[in-house]
């Protein structure tokens, strides 16, 4: 159940209370019983930290086009034809390909 916050609107007295969403909001005020008691704006009650929900809750399935677009580039590259892309030496400047490719 959520917690709100009201305040009267003619003696100032602040109150939250504890009630279910679908309950009528209050309107007599608790300490001077004037029908000026309102319910007031306030921020959530929960913070979202971390780099994002979606990268625990969806193991896998982020990684999973990931690593086949990886894999596509590199038979794209393969397919090419050079002497470079089947080379298992590091990637220099010389290589036809560059240093930033997929296959090296």
């Amino acid at each position: 159940m959520p917690i709100y916050a009201y305040k009267c609107e003619s003696c100032g007295h602040a109150k939250d209370v504890l009630q279910k969403i679908s309950d009528a909001p209050l309107t007599d005020c608790p300490a001077c019983g004037a029908a000026t008691f309102k319910k007031q704006l306030t921020a959530a009650g929960f913070q979202l930290k971390g780099s994002g929900w979606y990268a625990t809750d969806f193991r896998g399935g982020a990684s999973a086009p990931a690593a086949g677009a990886a894999a596509g580039a590199s038979a794209a590259v393969a397919d090419s034809g050079t002497a470079a892309a089947t080379s298992d030496a590091p990637a220099t400047a010389s290589t036809p390909c560059g240093s930033a490719c997929a296959c090296h």
